[in-house]
């Protein structure tokens, strides 16, 4: 699509190729062959852990709301016959790892009666300028 709009602007075959970051042939490829050949999602290919996923998500669901480090279900995986690696597990367990933010809780004072004090580097260098910054609540 992107080859499709720099043609219409006017580009020429080689700066379509260097902005794009293709050949030219490639770029000539789409121009005239409306169906050309994409690249296609490959099928994930089975891995160690396939066979011990479900006894993951089974622990997972068990130990709710508290969560199981990798290395405890490493070991445990170990213990049923896994030999895969530790960061195998790791990268399968991202998405299933849920981060609650924690809630904010306001802290309000009267006018005056509070004030919040920082300092801060403006411009650092030869010639540092420090500010102090203070906020009254």
């Amino acid at each position: 699509m992107e080859i499709k709009v720099l043609v219409r602007r006017g580009a020429g075959i080689r700066e379509i190729a260097r902005q794009v970051g293709c050949s030219r042939n490639t770029v000539r490829r789409y121009l005239h062959d409306a169906n050309a050949v994409r690249y296609r999602a490959r099928q994930a290919r089975a891995t160690k852990l396939d066979p011990f996923k479900e006894y993951v998500l089974r622990r997972i669901e068990a130990a709710q709301p508290h969560w199981i480090p990798a290395a405890v279900l490493h070991r445990e995986l170990g213990e049923l016959g896994y030999e895969g690696g530790l960061t195998q597990l790791k990268l399968w367990l991202v998405p299933y790892k849920s981060c609650k933010p924690e809630s904010v809780v306001r802290f309000e004072t009267l006018p005056g009666e509070q004030m919040q004090a920082d300092f801060t580097h403006v411009r650092r260098g030869r010639s540092p300028l420090l500010a102090f910054v203070a906020t009254l609540g």
